[in-house]
C-alpha cells in the first residue's frame, strides 16, 4: 500500500525499505555506476584511471583513482580527474 489518500493529498507514505536497498545494489545499478565512472576516467585524459565498484551494506558505490605516476602527476598538477567529475553526470 503506498500511502493513505485524504482531502487529495498524500496523508502517509510507508516505504519498503528491502526493496530500496535491492534496487540500490542490483546488477543495473552497478553498470549504471561503471558506466558513468568510465566516462570520467576518459575525461580525465592521460595516465591509467583505476575504476571500481562495490556494493556495500546499503547500496552500491564506486570510485575512479590514479593508476600510475602519470595520472598521479596529472591530478596533482591539473585537478584533471577532478574536472572530469561533470563528465559521469548522465
Amino acid at each position: 500500500m503506498g500511502g493513505l489518500i485524504m482531502s487529495g493529498k498524500i496523508d502517509r507514505i510507508e516505504y519498503n525499505s528491502p526493496a530500496f536497498e535491492a534496487i540500490l545494489k542490483s546488477p543495473e545499478v552497478q553498470a549504471e555506476i561503471k558506466r558513468r565512472l568510465n566516462a570520467i576516467a576518459a575525461a580525465a585524459g592521460p595516465g591509467q584511471w583505476d575504476v571500481e565498484v562495490t556494493v556495500g551494506p546499503n547500496r552500491a558505490h564506486g570510485r575512479v583513482s590514479t593508476g600510475d605516476n602519470v595520472a598521479r602527476k596529472s591530478e596533482a598538477r591539473d585537478r584533471s580527474l577532478t574536472r572530469a567529475l561533470d563528465a559521469g553526470g548522465g
